[in-house]
């Protein structure tokens, strides 16, 4: 699909999936933490099926038990993994193509991500895509609870419309977040959700990020 002709002066994207493929990174980091408590380890199909928000219910999903342990440990022996290998993974295809897209339209664009916003704001760095986005909002934690406050927040800085302003991500979270925010969001299903777990929150999904640009013949 794609968004009619394009009347959005700002684009809110989402950081981890729709931007960064670092699905597999995710999967190998949490496969680490599941073999050393000698619970069965997951593979992508499994990743599809109970990936999501809050991460500690997913966590719960794969197997953890917190009343052995409390959260924070596995959660924070994670962000360890992750953070080992978190260079070697590379943006989406056609990131660049979308950031260059909608500088060209004029757009003010913006991060929004349940990350934490130190490694996020590194992240970015690394991939030479600063000077595309006015506004970072990342978590100040690791736990990665949701986005909704922060979105929110966003959305008074901006002093935007709803009607002019575009959140694009790749998981059902994301749209509850757009929806909490007021605004239209437009779903990738080549990140952390497949689309037929996309198809449960959103009638907004693309395969290919430029399938969003309007008229685009892929």
């Amino acid at each position: 699909m794609n968004s009619g002709n394009f009347s959005f002066r700002h684009i809110i994207w989402d950081w981890n999936g729709t931007l960064l493929d670092d699905k597999w990174l995710c999967i190998r980091s949490i496969n680490v933490l599941l073999k050393a408590r000698n619970l069965p380890v997951i593979d992508n199909e499994r990743y599809n099926e109970i990936f999501g928000f809050p991460v500690r219910t997913y966590y719960e999903k794969a197997g953890f038990d917190f009343t052995i342990e409390p959260y924070e440990v596995p959660a924070h022996q994670f962000i360890d993994q992750y953070d080992a290998g978190k260079y070697d993974c590379a943006l989406q295809p056609d990131a660049l193509t979308m950031l260059n897209y909608f500088k060209g339209q004029g757009c003010r664009q913006h991060l929004l991500s349940a990350s934490e916003s130190g490694v996020l704001k590194d992240m970015i760095r690394y991939h030479g895509i600063s000077h595309y986005f006015d506004r970072i909002k990342g978590l100040d934690n690791h736990l990665a609870h949701g986005k909704e406050a922060l979105g929110q927040e966003l959305m008074m800085e901006l002093g935007a419309g709803p009607d002019e302003t575009l959140m694009i991500g790749d998981t059902c979270h994301d749209e509850e977040v757009a929806r909490a925010m007021g605004i239209k969001c437009i779903l990738f299903s080549g990140g952390h959700f497949p689309s037929w777990r996309l198809q449960s929150c959103s009638s907004r999904i693309v395969e290919k990020l430029t399938e969003i640009i309007p008229d685009r013949q892929d």
